[in-house]
């Protein structure tokens, strides 16, 4: 994969190992209050970890925490890296 310098992606386009600061979720009340249980809001620092192939979760550090969300929500959350 290759590594994306700056702009604004989902967490699935973030390449393995970036850090990015969350700008924008979309969705409604209900994605935003379980992934703000899980530390992710906008203006969090969240690193890419891990992602499985065909739409698997992607794993997240979020503070010193490690998370998993599922592809749909991952593709939902826009972080801007650089």
């Amino acid at each position: 994969m290759v590594m994306r310098q700056r702009g604004q992606y989902t967490l699935v386009q973030m390449g393995m190992g970036q850090t990015g600061t969350v700008i924008d979720i979309h969705g409604g009340r209900g994605l935003i209050r379980r992934l703000d249980a899980l530390g992710i809001r906008p203006g969090k620092k969240v690193t890419k970890i891990s992602t499985t192939l065909f739409r698997g979760p992607v794993t997240l550090r979020v503070d010193s925490a490690q998370v998993a969300v599922g592809f749909g929500m991952a593709n939902r959350i826009v972080v801007e890296v650089g």
